[in-house]
Parts: C-alpha cells; sequence; structure tokens
C-alpha cells in the first residue's frame, strides 16, 4: 500500500498592539498572511515562527490555532506539469515580540496593514475565506474544507 501524501503548511495572523495586521507580497498570490509548507521533522509551531520571520523579519509569539484548511482538489504547479496533492493548512494568532521588516527571497514587499483594510489587499479567496474566519474566530477551532481549481468552492465548514 502506497503511504498518502499530503503538503502541511502553516500561516500566521501577526496582529499588533495598534490593531495592525502582517502582510506580506508574494509572486504568485499577491498579498497574503506569511505561512509556509512544513519541513520533514519540523513542528508546526516552530514553522510558523520561522515563516514568518524568514518573509518578513518580524519575530513571534504563537498565541492560539484558529484554523485548520484542507485544500482537497489536485491541480497542477504553477510549472503546468506537477501536480499537487492535497494540502492541510494550520492558521495561529501570534503577536510580535521583535524584528524589522524587512523582504526576502519569497517577498517583494511587506507591511503593517488596519486589520480592516486587510481585505482590501488579499486578493486570493482561500487566503480571503481563512482571513475572513480569523476576523470571526470566536475562541473555537475552524474546520473547512475547499478546493482552488478549477474555482475556489467551499465543500465543508464548521466550528470544532
Amino acid at each position: 500500500m502506497a503511504m498518502p501524501t499530503h503538503i502541511v503548511a502553516c500561516g500566521g495572523l501577526v496582529k499588533d498592539q495598534n490593531g495592525n495586521i502582517l502582510l506580506v507580497k508574494t509572486e504568485h498570490q499577491g498579498w497574503v498572511f506569511p505561512g509556509g509548507q512544513v519541513e520533514v521533522g519540523e513542528n508546526l509551531i516552530d514553522r510558523v515562527v520561522r515563516e514568518v520571520k524568514e518573509e518578513s523579519g518580524i519575530d513571534i509569539e504563537v498565541i492560539q490555532m484558529i484554523g485548520v484548511y484542507s485544500n482537497t482538489g489536485i491541480y497542477k504547479w504553477y510549472d503546468g506539469v506537477t501536480d499537487v496533492p492535497t494540502k492541510v493548512m494550520f492558521d495561529f494568532m501570534c503577536k510580535p515580540v521583535g524584528g524589522e521588516l524587512c523582504t526576502s527571497e519569497e517577498t517583494s514587499d511587506c507591511r503593517w496593514v488596519p486589520e480592516g483594510e486587510a481585505l482590501d489587499y488579499i486578493t486570493s479567496p482561500p487566503i480571503r475565506e481563512r482571513f475572513n474566519k480569523y476576523l470571526e474566530f470566536d475562541g473555537k477551532v475552524e474546520y473547512m474544507e475547499y478546493v482552488t481549481h478549477p474555482e475556489f468552492e467551499v465543500k465543508h465548514s464548521r466550528k470544532v
């Protein structure tokens, strides 16, 4: 039996003491909150801390998990050849504890945006939906299944 293959990723929704959200600009998705794929042997908390630092220069403390999301659609990567398997993403509420804003190899811009204006920047439908779940967070973790191809569609969503 072949072992299933999933991509595991983490996202950090970082809010500063002034109510601003940390956003980074990427090549393929535009403005997003920082995050990325978990590597073999790496835990989720360490990964989100590392991704936020790498993509924005900001050091964070993870406060709480707010959502678990599955992209169950299989589609072609940006190269048009490679199949992208099911993704499982974990989003965490975070607070900044240091560092200085800076870009990276993965980001062309980064900035603090007033929380109420963040959706003016975010254009990727799944990132917008995950950000909306952050805005609606009531202390219960959100679980959502969606597909991104051929179009973005939420298949299932509930609090757990």
